[in-house]
């Protein structure tokens, strides 16, 4: 099993950023790619990014491009989501999960192991 934790969540200005990490401990050598998918109020998972864990390839929703920014640390076994120019519209439940799989994938239900989430809520 893969246990992944996220941080780093919270109430900004629109305009403004924020750093989320994920921790992941466990059988983490199972892993190929992390992946950040976001959940707003009344709607469906949505893939946001990925990276594999070599670090090598990276993959991004269109309506974060050029404003999130995801990255890892392999020694420290921790993806970040930088966030910048927030919008209300990025508001939601942010969930770090991990697939298994050795190619980058962008469907919510094809990830193996998840974390709990953590809000981000962005005033207009």
């Amino acid at each position: 099993q893969v246990q992944l934790v996220e941080s780093g969540g919270g109430l900004v200005q629109a305009g403004g950023s924020l750093r989320l990490a994920c921790a992941a401990s466990g059988r983490t050598f199972s892993i190929s790619s992390m992946v950040w998918v976001r959940q707003a109020p009344g709607k469906e998972r949505e893939f946001v990014a990925a990276i594999s864990w070599n670090g090598g390839s990276t993959l991004y929703l269109d309506s974060v491009k050029g404003r999130c920014t995801i990255s890892r640390d392999s020694a420290k076994k921790t993806v970040y989501l930088q966030m910048n120019s927030l919008k209300s519209e990025d508001t939601a439940v942010y969930y770090c999960a991990a697939d298994r799989s050795s190619r980058l994938r962008v469907v919510p239900g094809e990830f193996d192991y998840w974390g709990q989430g953590t809000q981000v809520t962005v005033s207009s």
